[in-house]
């Protein structure tokens, strides 16, 4: 090696004490005491925070994000197919698989 301090192992512990000096001064620098109760509710400019509305039930979040993917799939898909008569029927085909899998997962629940 042409340098010492541009070697991998001596510039990793260079930087590793650059980051432990950062580490160290914001430390010395931080609030100093209790943390205050309310930590960690989110900043509403002194406000107490609304409560906040129904939550969406995780099975239904679950299908909206497989319906996506599906549907983001597909048009990969078949954005990659041939211009050729064959390839458009494959297209029409997959395409109505596509069709019956958002009927499904748009539906409603038993």
């Amino acid at each position: 090696m042409d340098n010492f301090w541009s070697s991998p192992p001596v510039a990793f512990g260079v930087f590793l004490a650059l980051t432990y000096g950062l580490y160290v001064l914001g430390g010395v620098l931080g609030f100093k005491g209790a943390p205050p109760p309310d930590r960690h509710l989110p900043y509403t400019g002194g406000e107490r925070p609304r409560p906040l509305p129904g939550m969406m039930a995780y099975h239904a979040f679950f299908r909206l994000a497989l319906l996506f993917g599906i549907l983001h799939v597909a048009t990969l898909v078949l954005s990659t197919l041939p211009q050729d008569v064959l390839s458009h029927r494959t297209a029409l085909l997959y395409l109505g698989g596509v069709a019956i899998s958002v009927f499904v997962l748009t539906g409603e629940e038993a």
